[in-house]
């Protein structure tokens, strides 16, 4: 059987449980977040010589902190300016294309996972060159029930590039749809 290892080892904070990234850290990885939206170019990137497979990698590793900060925080501003404009989103509501499709299901999403009492954490990352797997969950931090749950591939062509395909599995336990209160604290452009 192979040694179990925590997936965020090599990166800049963990994610894997509630409480454990620092307040300072938080601050940082949101301006990060913003840097990493705002390099984001118009055509995606080829992959070739000057921007290699293991270059992406690195990107997508130091992009996953800032990407989990930014839902804790309700930043929808920043999560979709991680999406191309070309963005193909497979999911079981969808298939979705191009930013405008999902836009208003994911702001509903984005509420009920983000709200006040809720926690979500990503026990288990893994990255290969461009793709970035992941699995997550939301915790009701005074029940500890879980109140959704999912796994995700996103492609993922670096900073250069964003994500230009993501794929998800996605079950709410409780709630569906948010009410105007929990959507009124997500960020939008």
């Amino acid at each position: 059987m192979p040694k179990r290892v925590n997936f965020y080892r090599e990166l800049a904070a963990d994610y894997s449980r509630p409480g454990l990234v620092p307040d300072d850290l938080k601050q940082k990885l949101i301006q990060q977040g913003e840097q990493f939206v705002a390099v984001k170019e118009a055509t995606l990137p080829a992959i070739d010589s000057d921007y290699t497979l293991e270059q992406i990698e690195r990107e997508n590793k130091e992009w996953w902190p800032t990407h989990c900060e930014a839902l804790r925080q309700g930043r929808g501003d920043i999560l979709t300016g991680e999406y191309r404009d070309e963005l193909v989103y497979l999911c079981q509501d969808g298939p979705y294309q191009g930013l405008d499709e999902q836009k208003e299901r994911e702001q509903h999403w984005w509420a009920l996972i983000a709200q006040p009492g809720v926690t979500m954490v990503w026990p288990i990352v893994m990255f290969h060159g461009e793709y970035t797997f992941f699995e997550w969950k939301c915790e009701d931090d005074e029940t500890n029930e879980i109140i959704a749950k999912g796994n995700v591939t996103w492609v993922r062509r670096g900073h250069r590039g964003g994500c230009y395909l993501k794929t998800e599995q996605l079950t709410f336990y409780r709630d569906v749809f948010a009410p105007d209160a929990l959507l009124k604290l997500i960020k939008t452009a």
